[in-house]
């Protein structure tokens, strides 16, 4: 699922899990799924990378307290590969999405944002950064 270089346009890319107990997730789905994990400094902080024999499955991230005071629960965020994250948030505004986050850059990774569609579901738009776009769209090369 995550080998954004051979993702075309339109296929799922890559999961976030936001968590409102980031070491007890960690240790949950390592336990379950045999996932080991890895921090990766992000945009001033950082966030962990899960992998699985040595390929990255998703990444999680602490919830902010500042969600967590608004009783924002841990949740899964699946995002679709695009090829222009600025085209496809204003197609999604077209089409009765609404823009959650506007587009933002992840590191020297991606260029991101987030959407809710017509019917209330949240997805991420992932367009890798051009840098990256011979690599698995996060900063690793493949082989």
């Amino acid at each position: 699922m995550v080998h954004s270089s051979k993702t075309d346009a339109g296929q799922f890319c890559w999961l976030d899990l936001a968590a409102t107990d980031a070491e007890k997730a960690k240790a949950f789905y390592g336990n379950l799924f045999g996932w080991t994990s890895y921090e990766q400094p992000a945009n001033g902080g950082s966030f962990t990378r899960l992998r699985l024999w040595g390929q990255d499955v998703g990444s999680l991230y602490q919830l902010k307290s500042a969600l967590l005071a608004h009783g924002i629960p841990s949740h899964w965020t699946p995002y679709v590969r695009v090829d222009d994250v600025e085209i496809a948030v204003q197609r999604a505004i077209a089409f009765g999405g609404v823009i959650v986050a506007e587009p933002f850059s992840v590191s020297d990774v991606a260029q991101i944002a987030l959407i809710e569609d017509s019917v209330g579901a949240l997805v991420g738009l992932w367009e890798p950064i051009a840098a990256n776009k011979k690599a698995n769209g996060h900063g690793q090369e493949l082989g």
